[in-house]
């Protein structure tokens, strides 16, 4: 009888992977076959290896609680195929004007008072323009004169851009991955990767964390999600904080059909992704609200140590905060508090 193991020598081998991502060292290169080797593995051992690693370097009962505001919503020009804010998609989202420094304050006191410790600004913007940044800079001193950490994401950013937004204070600039460079062109033709990689690397110079991440659902094989993966492990560094998302079907964009992914194919996503980038946050992102417990309770299990929290992820539904707090209570994790 034969089984689907690793024997020691390839433990071995991704536990000095690992620990070369730890340290960001040359040797922690992943390459795609490597990824996938390890999203085809039983998921007993996967988890297994995912929870040794995330036990090396985190407490397994901590859960960061970060919260996600709209603070411009609608008419963006990209054609992102997952996205509702779109012009070129018909959702029904209206285009709104930014929100102002005492809506803002109101919110993100709220999210405070609600346990968060990070506090997300997303715009629909391309690229916001030097008018544009001037207003989200002062959003993100009401967000740090509250005591929790900053983080935006505006689009793409040029290094001027990115470091007067560090000046203003800005812990983490999110611009996700979404997929692996070979399927993105099928996704959204407006922008390019190297645009994305361009604009991380602007954040990273300018001394802000870089949160980046993907959406998984779209419609890739076990294969994409494994580039998509092995794309952010080998940032330089990797990210500090990895949101994985899962699609979130809106109708009126061109993925609002897509077959539903098995949900341990997300849960075996969160595993490879605490594996290669043993030092980050991963963060369960969109989709939650589709999760029953159990995937959520797998997904804490295979490595992921934050979540989105709040009624709301830009504009679509988000888990109920009651129900979160609840399901924190039964599983005994506990969260970080935000500054007085």
């Amino acid at each position: 009888m034969t089984t689907n193991t690793m024997s020691h020598p390839q433990l071995v081998h991704w536990h000095r992977k690992a620990e070369a991502s730890a340290r960001d060292t040359p040797t922690a290169r992943w390459t795609v076959a490597e990824v996938q080797a390890l999203l085809d593995l039983p998921l007993p051992e996967l988890m297994h290896r995912a929870q040794t690693v995330h036990r090396e370097h985190h407490d397994p009962s901590h859960l960061e609680l970060a919260t996600l505001l709209s603070i411009k919503t609608g008419g963006c020009p990209e054609d992102c195929g997952y996205c509702p804010q779109s012009v070129h998609h018909e959702t029904g989202v209206p285009a709104t004007k930014m929100m102002t420094p005492d809506e803002v304050r109101e919110v993100v006191l709220g999210a405070k008072s609600a346990g968060a410790s990070r506090f997300c600004m997303g715009a629909a913007w391309r690229a916001p323009n030097d008018r544009d940044l001037d207003k989200v800079a002062v959003l993100v001193r009401v967000v740090k004169d509250a005591g929790l950490e900053a983080c935006c994401t505006l689009g793409m950013l040029s290094g001027d851009q990115a470091q007067r937004l560090r000046e203003a204070g800005l812990d983490y600039y999110n611009h996700n991955l979404d997929t692996a460079p070979e399927l993105y062109g099928s996704i959204i033709t407006t922008r390019d990767y190297q645009d994305r990689l361009d604009t991380l690397g602007r954040v990273r110079e300018a001394g802000i964390h870089v949160c980046s991440g993907g959406i998984v659902g779209m419609g890739e094989s076990r294969q994409g999600r494994a580039g998509l993966i092995a794309q952010l492990a080998n940032l330089a560094p990797y990210p500090e904080s990895v949101p994985i998302n899962h699609l979130v079907k809106v109708p009126g964009t061109p993925m609002a059909d897509e077959p539903d992914l098995d949900p341990l194919e997300f849960v075996r996503t969160v595993a490879v992704a605490r594996i290669t980038m043993p030092r980050a946050k991963v963060r369960l992102s969109a989709g939650r609200r589709q999760m029953d417990d159990s995937t959520q309770v797998l997904c804490f299990l295979a490595g992921a140590n934050s979540i989105f929290y709040g009624d709301k992820l830009l504009v679509t539904g988000n888990a109920d905060v009651a129900a979160d707090q609840d399901l924190l209570t039964r599983l005994g994790m506990h969260t970080t508090r935000a500054h007085a």
